[in-house]
């Protein structure tokens, strides 16, 4: 089965604290089903500096990893959170959305 959810893809948090905010996706790892989106799910790590690759030390913020389960896409047509299916469009399997029938590809 593909991937619902790709890089770059608006999505809406479906739950957790962070519940209700939108957000473009930054990398997505389908073995872990698991997904970094962008200015969403902030944590703080310990970081020691490293002056040969200019990393200052101390603590800093950056985004975890969510799951794809927790994710749902917004159809670039209709601006909706829906879910996508796979259809054979043009020779080409595409995504399409359940709400509008729009090409995601």
């Amino acid at each position: 089965m593909g991937n619902r959810i790709k890089k770059n893809d608006q999505v809406l948090i479906l739950s957790g604290r962070e519940k209700g905010k939108r957000g473009r996706v930054l990398s997505v790892d389908p073995g872990k089903a698991i997904a970094v989106v962008e200015n969403v799910n902030f944590v703080k790590r310990h970081t020691k500096a490293n002056p040969q690759k200019n990393i200052k030390g101390g603590i800093l913020e950056k985004e975890a990893s969510l799951p794809l389960s927790k994710l749902m896409g917004i159809c670039k047509e209709c601006q909706e959170p829906t879910r996508f299916s796979f259809q054979t469009r043009e020779g080409r399997k595409m995504r399409v959305c359940k709400k509008c029938d729009a090409a995601q590809d």
